[in-house]
């Protein structure tokens, strides 16, 4: 191909058209389209190779029947346009090296309802290479949980297989080779599951410009919030250190996919009602409790101690004083009076 008059070093192109007829699938007439930007990375003596274009088709051919696309070799207009920068080319039909493309049909093959080969449109977000964007066919087998609950993780395994049908999966020029990973996206929807869940794996002998051939396992985790069915459909892939900025994405079509399902029985995670045992009543003896009195007698008088002159210290009398003694007269003076009077009053009963 031929550089247009005037193209810049670097300068962005579009390409569209590239008319193919289809045998065992439509559109009868397949268009394709693509964009890249031009740099002198691809351009010698002012010739350059338009970007790849792409299109999607749906196999209409059963199972060991073949997809035939072949170039249109006449039509009323251009068959291929391409626009660099400002300037447009179109291109008539010359000749087509291979002059068809016969591709077999297997299960699924590549898009078609309830497919498991899945054909992903793959491009770089950021930068080029002459190997993108790429139509990669991979096999994707997913194996859901045997039982699952709500409010809990259910775990899918996924893996894929990359097809020869397809273009290959090459590893373009600025790919991280320190542990690259693929993140696998898969789509869900019923019983409260979110819309995707994404898992990771790590890519093994990766060299740039080689084909990636093998991917790994991966297990992506679901969470429905539900009971019911949760249905599971292949989603986008990623490759490289991070599955927001990707080195390579790969885009999987929207319809035609095959689904996986799974059911959802009652929460295992809710919590359960907890029970409080009463607490043992322990009996212990209470504490006894000391309280001192303390009682002050005041006397009212001070007496001091005396002791006998002489005499046996055993009676009062000798300590009483002459108060005491004249008291004791007296009591005996009574005394003797009464036993007197007693007599008298005796002796004038009798006379009597």
């Amino acid at each position: 191909m031929t550089a247009p008059k005037g193209i810049a070093a670097q300068t962005s192109v579009t390409t569209s058209g590239g008319d193919l007829t289809v045998t065992g699938g439509t559109p009868a007439t397949l268009k394709g389209t693509g964009s890249a930007t031009v740099s002198t990375a691809i351009m010698t003596n002012g010739s350059y190779t338009p970007p790849k274009m792409t299109a999607s088709v749906n196999v209409t051919a059963t199972t060991g029947g073949n997809l035939v696309l072949a170039p249109v070799t006449t039509t009323t207009g251009a068959l291929l346009t391409i626009k660099a920068g400002n300037e447009t080319t179109t291109c008539t039909y010359v000749s087509a090296d291979p002059t068809s493309i016969s591709i077999p049909v297997q299960t699924g093959g590549g898009g078609g309802t309830n497919d498991d080969v899945v054909a992903y449109n793959c491009t770089l977000p950021s930068g080029t290479d002459a190997d993108y964007p790429a139509s990669v066919d991979i096999k994707v087998v997913m194996t859901p949980p045997t039982s699952a609950s709500a409010n809990a993780d259910a775990s899918i395994s996924w893996t894929g297989t990359i097809q020869s049908t397809g273009e290959p999966l090459k590893v373009p020029t600025g790919f991280p080779t320190t542990s690259p990973k693929m993140f696998v996206t898969v789509k869900a929807s019923g019983a409260g599951a979110p819309t995707t869940a994404t898992g990771e794996g790590t890519l093994t002998t990766v060299t740039v410009g080689s084909n990636i051939t093998t991917l790994p396992n991966v297990t992506v985790k679901v969470k429905p919030t539900t009971t019911g069915t949760v249905s599971l459909t292949a989603g986008d892939l990623a490759f490289g250190t991070s599955a927001t900025s990707p080195f390579i994405k790969c885009t999987a079509p929207t319809t035609g996919l095959k689904a996986y399902t799974f059911t959802v029985g009652n929460s295992t995670t809710s919590p359960s009602p907890t029970t409080t045992s009463p607490t043992p009543t322990t009996t212990s003896p209470r504490p006894t409790t000391t309280r001192t009195a303390t009682l002050t007698i005041t006397p009212s008088k001070t007496h001091k101690s005396q002791t006998p002159k002489a005499g046996a210290d055993t009676g009062a009398g000798g300590t009483m004083g002459p108060d005491g003694r004249l008291f004791i007269l007296t009591g005996t003076g009574l005394v003797a009076a009464a036993a007197i009077g007693g007599l008298v009053m005796r002796r004038r009963s009798v006379k009597g």
